[in-house]
């Protein structure tokens, strides 16, 4: 058998073996070299080898180099792994699961994931992999074997969103949310509902069957209306009463909080430590998800206490900090307007017991022309609460910042990483509380990873 038909076959039928990079790279992976921004693929190939990479995969030739044996070379990549992933989603018979939104995506798959996987083989895209890059990957990784397999689809850009579809061609589709992100290209949130709606299009998926949609904004009930054109098996909304899933009470009861759902006829009740709007709208999303295909719904309702913090979305870490206990909430994954306020709510609203309470906020990314104003409408929400310190970083809150002749919190700001660093080893005292918000890519995000070196003793 040639190379070419060992490697595909090897793909096929294994499970989460590619990986795009060699510092993953474990016994028998397949490594694809692919052209980054900076270097090419090929330059680590030796180093994938040497982690037990069992073969390689590369459009550029290699200089010098023993090893073909192992080195696949194709005439394109990308047009490698979009043919072998279209055979590969052509062969798996389990049920495929979509989900897209503007926020909440990876949050709803790793939480849909978990409580799957504790009765089901389930196989999942990895990190954030939504791009075409990703879902390709993801498709490549699943195993065959699996009785549900999970994508998110994501986009930043029109038309993104169907080509990716066209992928993974789910059946039940989740849309999370729509919020105020990706607005330099798509200007309006109408045009992101758009977009999103591409998922469940007939002539881009005609396996799409069942819509779970929160419906809480105008844009939101625009997607329902287009479902409705779209006559799919069942559209399932998550929004006010009169809607297919509803909440419908919230009693604190102790230190924990009581939530009765209403979900498809029936009655849940939950308890959560805390009351975060995103964790409660993920558990009514599957409770919905659950009831509709008639699964067993103790498994959420025993479970919900273990749901697993995503790294960079809530995720909390104790560390040992210039010799001082402090705790980090980590939300340095991704921030939009909405959810930049969501997070300041949710840490406003824990018990300081003595513990200087430290918000630290970066820029928010691609919100085009209106970026001014929505950094300004989060200082205002800010001032709205109190905190001991507030550091911003980037330069649309250093412009929202000169904005105020005068404010209650205490504010800092600090343009750089290292900057951030140097102010809280002068500043903070033990059992301090840190809240960090901001988009990948920013200050503050570099900031995160490197105080997150700090474990714990």
């Amino acid at each position: 058998m040639i190379l070419l038909e060992r490697i595909q076959n090897y793909i096929i039928n294994s499970s989460n073996k590619l990986k795009i990079s060699s510092k993953e790279i474990k016994k028998n992976d397949v490594f694809i070299a692919l052209e980054g921004s900076h270097n090419h693929g090929n330059e680590y190939m030796h180093d994938a080898i040497k982690a037990g990479a069992k073969y390689c995969i590369t459009d550029k030739k290699l200089e010098n180099f023993n090893s073909d044996t192992k080195v696949l070379l194709v005439e394109n990549v990308q047009k490698f792994l979009l043919d072998l992933s279209e055979i590969k989603r052509s062969l798996f018979k389990g049920q495929v699961i979509g989900i897209t939104g503007s926020a909440g995506k990876t949050s709803l798959k790793e939480y849909l994931k978990y409580f799957l996987s504790k009765k089901f083989k389930v196989s999942a895209s990895i990190k954030s992999y939504n791009n075409n890059l990703g879902v390709m990957l993801s498709i490549l990784n699943i195993n065959l074997k699996s009785n549900y397999a999970i994508f998110e689809i994501g986009t930043n850009n029109f038309f993104e969103i169907r080509e990716l579809t066209k992928l993974a061609k789910p059946s039940q589709i989740f849309i999370t949310n729509i919020l105020s992100t990706h607005l330099e290209n798509f200007i309006s949130k109408k045009n992101i509902a758009k977009e999103k709606a591409d998922i469940f299009k007939k002539k881009f998926n005609p396996l799409s069957e069942i819509l779970y949609l929160q419906t809480k904004s105008k844009e939101e009930e625009l997607i329902y209306l287009i479902a409705k054109k779209e006559k799919l098996k069942k559209i399932i909304r998550i929004g006010n009463k009169g809607c297919e899933s509803y909440i419908k009470k919230i009693k604190k009861i102790n230190s924990n909080y009581e939530i009765i759902i209403k979900t498809l006829g029936k009655s849940y009740k939950i308890l959560l430590s805390n009351c975060e709007q995103k964790i409660i709208s993920n558990l009514i999303f599957i409770l919905n998800f659950y009831e509709f295909n008639k699964l067993d719904t103790k498994i959420i309702l025993k479970n919900n206490f273990k749901i697993p913090k995503i790294e960079g979305r809530g995720s909390i870490h104790n560390l040992l900090f210039n010799n001082f206990k402090i705790k980090l909430i980590d939300q340095s994954y991704n921030a939009n307007p909405e959810t930049m306020i969501e997070s300041i709510e949710n840490f406003s609203d824990i018990k300081n017991n003595n513990r200087d309470k430290f918000l630290i906020l970066g820029n928010m990314n691609e919100l085009g022309l209106s970026s001014l104003d929505h950094h300004i409408k989060v200082i205002k929400f800010i001032e709205k609460n109190y905190f001991d310190q507030v550091i911003l970083s980037g330069d649309s809150f250093k412009k929202a910042l000169s904005i105020f002749p005068k404010l209650k919190n205490k504010y800092v700001y600090k343009n750089q990483s290292n900057n951030i660093m140097s102010y809280l080893e002068k500043n903070i005292h033990k059992n301090a509380i840190i809240m960090a918000k901001c988009s990948n890519k920013t200050e503050v995000n570099n900031f995160v990873k490197k105080l997150k070196l700090f474990k714990k003793g």
